[in-house]
């Protein structure tokens, strides 16, 4: 595979991935935090990071705007859900395991 239809893919394949965020609004950021390590915030600022390293002046606010749809105190106020205790604590735990990991 050349590397032009490489970054097609792997672009059809992003915008499918923001296509199924944008329509599992439930899916809340502590829940894929806690799941997968990432969440809507991580892939923000990979996409700022990306521009950036190509000399594109995208910057967090931009890129939240293009990963979430809309502007994020938007997305906020309309699908965010206040985090329970056990979501919080599982976050926590999880942070702290890779502070180890990292340290290690």
């Amino acid at each position: 595979m050349d590397n032009q239809t490489r970054t097609e893919i792997e672009a059809a394949v992003f915008r499918r991935l923001l296509a199924h965020l944008d329509s599992r609004k439930d899916a809340q950021n502590i829940d894929l935090m806690n799941l997968a390590g990432f969440c809507r915030n991580c892939l923000s600022k990979w996409y700022a990071a990306a521009a950036a390293e190509r000399g594109e002046a995208v910057d967090y606010e931009q890129a939240r705007e293009l990963v979430y749809g809309m502007p994020y105190g938007e997305w906020k106020a309309k699908y965010q859900t206040e985090a329970t205790p056990a979501q919080q604590a599982q976050l926590a735990a999880g942070q702290q395991n890779d502070r180890q990991r990292h340290a290690e």
